[in-house]
C-alpha cells in the first residue's frame, strides 16, 4: 500500500535526507555541497511509503506566489510503480493550499521532463546544469 504525507519531524527529517543521500550522492554523484544546501529548515517535506518502507521525498518552499518543488527523488529499486506520481500530486495539492501560491516551478533533470509534463507541467528557458546534470525549469498553474 502506497501513502504519502508530511513528515512529523526532525527524525523522519533524517529518514528524507537518508533518501537523498542514496538517489543524488550515491546514486548520481551530486556534491554534497550542492545537496545539503542549508534550505531543508525554511521547506516542508513530504515521504512515499511503500507499506512501512520510505521510498520517495521532496521539499516545498514558497517564495511568494511561486512553490517550489525540490528534492525530488524515489529509490531505484521503486521507480516506475507511481510513487512519484502520487508524490507529485501531493507536491500541487499542498501548494495549492499555501495562500497566494499561483505557480508551480521545479528544475527537472533533463530524462524527467516527460514525466513531468504528463503532470501539466511545461518546460521554459535554456538547459543548465544542477548538480552536475542537465537540467531545464519548468512550471505549471496552480488553481
Amino acid at each position: 500500500m502506497i501513502t504519502v504525507r508530511e513528515i512529523a519531524g526532525p527524525e523522519e527529517l533524517e529518514i528524507c535526507r537518508a533518501l537523498r543521500r542514496e538517489v543524488f550522492i550515491d546514486e548520481q554523484a551530486v556534491p554534497e555541497a550542492e545537496e545539503w544546501d542549508g534550505r531543508d529548515t525554511e521547506a516542508r517535506h513530504w515521504l512515499v511509503f511503500d507499506g512501512e518502507t520510505p521510498v520517495a521525498t521532496m521539499r516545498l518552499r514558497q517564495l511568494g506566489e511561486t512553490g517550489k518543488i525540490e528534492r525530488v527523488c524515489v529509490l531505484a529499486a521503486h521507480r516506475g510503480a507511481g510513487h512519484g506520481a502520487v508524490l507529485m500530486r501531493t507536491a500541487i495539492d499542498a501548494l495549492g493550499a499555501m495562500p497566494g501560491v499561483t505557480v508551480a516551478k521545479l528544475g527537472a533533470q533533463l530524462h524527467a521532463i516527460r514525466f513531468y509534463e504528463a503532470l501539466g507541467f511545461e518546460a521554459f528557458g535554456p538547459e543548465f546544469m544542477d548538480g552536475g546534470m542537465p537540467h531545464r525549469h519548468m512550471r505549471r498553474a496552480i488553481p
